[in-house]
């Protein structure tokens, strides 16, 4: 049985073979954050209107569109999010084993732009010393605040 699987899996060919994985597999939005951090070391925290609000205060943090690279979601993000720009450095979190999600995060550098919160998504955005975070920072993202770089 598994070489007739194998006969028949390797004579579909390119486009059928990728559509009956994309059927077979399962489908993740992806999460992407962003570990902005100015030329002083603080980190840019965000308060976010829709987060719960014990844990509100968290890093600038949105889901990739399709075809979209994850370092380009980090500056579209913080773009939207707060005005200002970014360059994405190093990868420093992969994690999977949410249902539906798989959470990505970047070390980011503030490169310029105008401090300027988005209010629909967001309430307030500061900048704060990795040992000084504000109470309900979320705990997911103290870990990728206080690691050193």
């Amino acid at each position: 049985m598994h070489r007739f699987v194998a006969r028949l899996w390797k004579s579909l060919r390119g486009p059928v073979q990728w559509r009956v994985l994309w059927l077979t597999r399962a489908k993740f939005m992806v999460g992407v954050t962003g570990v902005v951090r100015d030329g002083e070391g603080r980190v840019l925290l965000l308060r976010h209107r829709m987060w719960p609000e014990d844990r509100q205060w968290g890093l600038p943090t949105g889901f990739a569109v399709r075809g979209e690279e994850f370092t380009r979601t980090v500056v579209r993000e913080v773009k939207e999010e707060t005005g200002l720009d970014v360059e994405v450095g190093r990868l420093v979190r992969l994690t999977s084993g949410y249902r539906l999600r798989v959470e990505v995060a970047y070390e980011a550098v503030l490169v310029g732009g105008t401090l300027r919160v988005d209010p629909f998504e967001i309430l307030e955005a500061r900048w704060f010393a990795p040992d000084d975070l504000p109470p309900h920072t979320q705990p997911a993202h103290v870990p990728l605040i206080t690691t050193p770089t």
